[in-house]
């Protein structure tokens, strides 16, 4: 380890305001240390509350077990969303905004009920959240060319970037999350296909799991949370002018434009 988790933190603050993506972090954290990546995302998440900026949620990262095999891990990770990372469906977004951006399907769930206490269940998340709805994660990087393993993207906020939700609430129990299906377009054209089982098997494991971590942090999931449950398929890498649609089973569609400067 040659910096400390300030300097680390600092770095990542610089490459997101300045938009030049850095070297990998990893060498200036200890080997295989998540909790000192997670230290360094809190340094820049208390950075970022202190400048004004407003939590709505977290996202949930590495919830396919080919991606944590891929990374050396065995469980998802996450990141903060904050106010300005949401964007309207099918709201254009400009392409000096994003850094190395790549899109994800996902399904979101908004809470209607703080998730506390110890040795919650799967049944404390389903009456926990108000509804369910399309979205669109906008995974971002200023790790250059995506050069990451773990300590890279938990300190860099999950890699986290924008997100789009649709426009349309859903109850859960009018849903079955595990199959449903996904489809992603480009321009018209499929680009992947997903299903809610490959995102833990289900998304609500991956919504347990996330509540449950908060808990053992003292950060507890909040009536009014926004939670990007994980990918239902690959991610896609994306290109200036290019847009999107997502289309998950029982949920509907969420669109996202990228402008071309």
């Amino acid at each position: 380890m040659t910096a400390s988790l300030q300097e680390v933190a600092d770095r990542l603050h610089q490459a997101e305001q300045s938009g030049v993506a850095i070297d990998p972090i990893r060498p200036d954290l200890p080997e295989g240390d998540i909790e000192a990546a997670y230290e360094v995302q809190n340094i820049n998440t208390r950075r970022a509350l202190a400048a004004g900026r407003r939590l709505t949620g977290r996202k949930i990262g590495l919830t396919a077990v080919s991606v944590q095999k891929q990374l050396g891990v065995d469980q998802p990770d996450f990141g903060m969303l904050f106010a300005d990372m949401a964007v309207a469906d099918g709201a254009e977004v400009p392409w000096s905004s994003v850094m190395q951006p790549k899109v994800e399907a996902e399904v979101a769930l908004v809470l209607e009920r703080d998730l506390t206490g110890e040795n919650l269940t799967s049944v404390d998340v389903l009456n926990a959240t108000a509804y369910a709805l399309p979205a669109i994660e906008i995974v971002c990087s200023r790790i250059r060319d995506w050069d990451i393993r773990i300590t890279d993207t938990v300190a860099d906020n999950a890699s986290a970037g924008l997100y789009v939700l649709g426009q349309r609430p859903v109850k859960l129990d009018a849903l079955d999350l595990r199959l449903a299906g996904m489809v992603m377009e480009r321009g018209g054209e499929p680009v992947t296909f997903g299903v809610g089982a490959a995102c833990l098997g289900h998304p609500l494991n991956a919504a347990l799991w996330l509540a449950r971590t908060m808990v053992r942090m003292g950060q507890p999931l909040q009536a009014g949370d926004v939670v990007l449950t994980g990918a239902l398929g690959p991610m896609v890498p994306v290109n200036a002018g290019e847009h999107f649609e997502v289309q998950i089973q029982g949920l509907g569609s969420v669109r996202t434009v990228f402008g071309k400067n």
